[in-house]
């Protein structure tokens, strides 16, 4: 009877070491890639870009902002309206600088950052939409929306193309 008891408990703990790396292999991190195009214009500004996550029937999420933090008597926040439906649904509410997803702008070309789970506020299985908009001083302003489910496959993701602010935007999972 006593050897019998261990062989339960043995197989109860290979079973929890087999199912363990199974668990690990769900990604836990998206990483996307902003293209911000190099504009030929008179006056070219670094935009503002603010990234946030929209679940129907949540709250939406801000996960990064782009802009001139740095300027004294914090005059940089004084633009962050013009980055309108982020500000609409979640900017207005929020202190500047905000710990953890404040950045300063980001020169032409591919831009990198990535989120954790826990920053995306994927807490939930179901169905999500990354928002990112960009809004230019003297310039424009453009929106892009990529759905994505949680949990994620690794390297599944999607695509985005602007057409004057941002340039292609892609999300992968790992």
């Amino acid at each position: 009877m006593q050897s019998a008891t261990r062989t339960i408990l043995i197989g109860g703990t290979l079973s929890a070491a087999l199912a363990a790396p199974v668990l690990a292999a769900a990604p836990t991190t998206m990483d996307v890639t902003v293209n911000i195009p190099q504009l030929k214009v008179a006056e070219y500004h670094k935009p503002y870009v603010a990234f946030w996550v929209e679940k129907a029937g949540a709250k939406p999420k801000t996960v990064a902002v782009w802009y001139d933090h740095d300027m004294k008597a914090n005059e940089g926040t004084k633009w962050l309206r013009d980055v309108r439906q982020w500000w609409r649904a979640a900017g207005r509410s929020m202190t500047f600088p905000a710990n953890g997803i404040t950045g300063a702008t980001r020169a032409p070309g591919a831009q990198k950052i990535s989120f954790t789970r826990a920053q995306l506020g994927a807490a939930a299985p179901g169905d999500y939409v990354l928002v990112i908009e960009a809004a230019r001083e003297v310039g424009g302003r453009e929106l892009l929306r990529i759905p994505f489910t949680w949990p994620a496959k690794a390297g599944a993701g999607g695509r985005a193309a602007g057409k004057t602010e941002l340039g292609t935007v892609s999300v992968a999972f790992r």
